[in-house]
């Protein structure tokens, strides 16, 4: 038997890979964070399986509830939200059950800052404003950041910034990122995307601290920071451009 590491996507139940749902239906054991997922998504299990929420017990309980299931022949999820390239604590548990000898394999799934992207209708690296996108959270209570990985640096680049775990730090991220990217910079948070009650707010570095507190957001949000968000700016892709499909002739 194999622990299967399974990215739950957004939150919303059709949002799950085809091999996601697959896995959940096999399962015997689902382990799920119940904070943030819809409850829909587990309408993909099997009605006999055991759930075991894991938003009240810690990594080595979790740890400790894959490796038993597995010694007793069962088939085991893990499921992690968005995807588990981002913000998982896959290695943490990965280790864990290395050091078991217990063993696993990932299944990817659609992340937050896309779903948030797509519900809001832009892509994040338009030609001539911006072709990269930073991944990256802040610190509060949560574990430091590596010293080289500091907002003001990334800021620096002037590339589209996607915001994790930070929506409760809103005003001075802002004004952090104000000297780079401009006070009337757009800025969109995105609240539970694709889930029952997803809400999202539009405005600019100087302003948009006002709505998130307005809103009264505390978590599930991601706030993407950039000129790429602004509908009708930047260039147009030399991939599909007329001049790199025309042929000189005579």
């Amino acid at each position: 038997m194999t622990v299967h590491f399974v990215g739950a996507g957004p939150g919303a139940a059709d949002l799950l890979t085809v091999r996601a749902t697959r896995l959940l239906a096999a399962a015997d054991t689902v382990l799920y964070p119940g904070t943030y997922l819809d409850p829909e998504v587990l309408g993909h299990v099997s009605p006999g399986a055991e759930l075991v929420d894991t938003q009240r017990l810690d990594l080595d309980e979790i740890v400790g509830r894959m490796v038993a299931a597995h010694r007793a022949g069962l088939e085991v999820v893990r499921l992690g939200s968005g995807d588990l390239s981002l913000y998982s604590a896959l290695a943490e548990q990965t280790r864990r059950l290395d050091a078991a000898n217990v063993p696993w394999d990932v299944t990817p799934g659609v992340p937050a800052y896309a779903a948030a992207a797509a519900l809001v209708g832009r892509e994040l690296t338009v030609p001539l404003l911006a072709q990269s996108v930073v991944l990256t959270r802040t610190r509060a209570r949560s574990t430091p950041m590596p010293g080289s990985e500091s907002l003001a640096a990334f800021a620096a680049t002037r590339a589209t910034l996607v915001l994790h775990l930070a929506v409760t730090r809103t005003r001075e991220l802002m004004a952090e990122l104000e000297p780079e990217y401009g006070a009337d910079c757009p800025v969109v948070v995105v609240y539970r995307a694709s889930q029952p009650g997803e809400a999202v707010l539009r405005g600019t570095v100087a302003g948009i601290a006002d709505a998130v507190e307005g809103a009264g957001l505390r978590q599930a949000a991601v706030i993407l920071v950039g000129r790429a968000l602004e509908p009708s700016a930047g260039g147009e892709s030399y991939l599909y451009s007329v001049s790199r499909w025309s042929r000189p002739t005579g």
